[in-house]
């Protein structure tokens, strides 16, 4: 071989064993998503129910404060997609969990939980109370820890979903966030 083909021989290989290592370099893996959301009472299945027909990736924004005049449980959560046309995800429902005095009763038109659940659901809203016991367990004077489901997407107004799918998402949501924080707390 002629000696001045030799530095570009060197370059060109170098070049080659560069897009080489390059293509051949794993990914910066992402981290899996999160299995459940809101403070552990929800998993992800039971958050995907309630969609507001534009899809997109489930996340989850968590928050949690002391109550205010002398309560002590406040966690709250709200629940979002991705929206696949902007970077800002889009705002789906809240669970809020707090502990109350006193239990309000459901909503005009409101369907009880079921079997083994206190509480009701209407199509844009629901709540359960964590079993007895539970506002203890978690640090509360008060009697109830009430769990609230609030559902903007789903106002009738909207007609995105029928009343009866819209109050069995909202029951599912609401009974497994209830259950599951009851087992949290070591009260359900």
């Amino acid at each position: 071989m002629d000696k001045k083909w030799l530095p570009l021989t060197v370059v060109l290989g170098a070049a080659g064993l560069a897009v080489l290592t390059v293509s051949l370099w794993p990914e910066e893996e992402k981290p899996p998503l999160p299995r459940t959301l809101c403070h552990g009472a929800l998993s992800r299945q039971t958050a995907e129910l309630i969609d507001d027909g534009k899809g997109g990736e489930v996340s989850a924004e968590e928050w949690e404060s002391k109550g205010q005049g002398g309560l002590t449980v406040f966690k709250g959560c709200g629940v979002k997609r991705a929206d696949p046309g902007n970077d800002s995800p889009r705002g789906i429902f809240n669970l809020i969990v707090e502990d109350s005095r006193n239990d309000p009763g459901p909503r005009k038109n409101a369907v009880p939980l079921g079997p083994g659940a206190t509480g009701w659901a209407i199509p844009e809203e629901a709540s359960a109370t964590l079993p007895a016991g539970c506002a203890a367990r978690m640090g509360s004077t008060a009697p109830y820890i009430m769990v609230t489901l609030i559902v903007p997407a789903q106002e009738p107004e909207k007609k995105l979903v029928d009343r009866d799918t819209a109050i069995r998402n909202n029951t599912a949501i609401v009974r497994e966030a209830a259950t599951n924080l009851a087992r949290i707390a070591g009260c359900g």
